[in-house]
């Protein structure tokens, strides 16, 4: 039998009194954790919503689209990136499957629900989310998915699960984005629907990145799911 991952490492913030609810933000290729640590104030989550927030790092790996140079980064990217055309690191994405779930069970142990875990992720961080949640097995308070994409070759249809068909999901997309062209996230959108979530979906003027209105407004939208 296969060993349970270990965490990874990660930035946690504390709220000040019990937590109540968690978020586990995946960053994309070439960030870490601490990148995102300075988005969370600017979503303006009331201190009562008692959130306590993961943000980990992945690993280094030596990444393809980069000519075999090391980047922090959840699975591996070819040279025809993986938001325009080709198949994904099916075997590192299992891999990093697997340590996404080693900290929503970590946060199970630790007195949160599953139902008011949510997670979510930017660009290659976003990928991740849907491939782990519509495939987890408990059910979660939602997902959130920023400037990204579908991983190719993934048959989220038909690996989703009954517990997260329903999930809700905030969506996300800047209409200037050069890395991930907005119809991914659309495509995105659409298959989550497909599967019966509750997909909110914005389109903000701005490359690929973040901006004000779209924190705000993920940071009411994580609150509603907190309660």
């Amino acid at each position: 039998m296969q060993e349970p991952a270990a965490p990874p490492k990660a930035v946690e913030i504390e709220p000040s009194g019990r937590a109540k609810a968690a978020v586990i933000f995946l960053h994309g290729l070439g960030s870490d954790g601490h990148e995102l640590a300075a988005m969370v104030p600017a979503m303006g989550i009331a201190p009562a919503a008692g959130v306590r927030w993961i943000l980990p790092h992945a690993a280094s790996r030596p990444l393809a689209i980069a000519g075999g140079e090391p980047r922090t980064a959840w699975f591996d990217v070819g040279p025809e990136d993986i938001w325009r055309a080709q198949a994904s690191d099916l075997a590192g994405l299992a891999k990093a499957d697997a340590l996404v779930r080693s900290l929503i069970e970590r946060e199970i142990a630790r007195g949160v629900p599953s139902n008011k875990i949510v997670v979510g992720g930017f660009s290659q961080g976003g990928a991740l989310t849907a491939y782990v949640a519509l495939r987890y097995e408990k059910p979660l308070a939602g997902a959130f998915t920023l400037s990204t994409f579908a991983a190719r070759n993934v048959q989220l249809e038909a690996q989703s699960v009954s517990a997260n068909r329903g999930l809700p999901v905030f969506s996300a997309h800047g209409t200037q984005d050069r890395i991930v062209a907005p119809a991914r996230g659309r495509e995105l959108r659409d298959r989550m629907r497909e599967l019966g979530c509750d997909v909110t979906f914005r389109e903000y003027p701005m490359d690929h990145g973040f901006c004000v209105e779209e924190l705000v407004d993920l940071g009411q939208w994580i609150e509603a799911r907190a309660r």
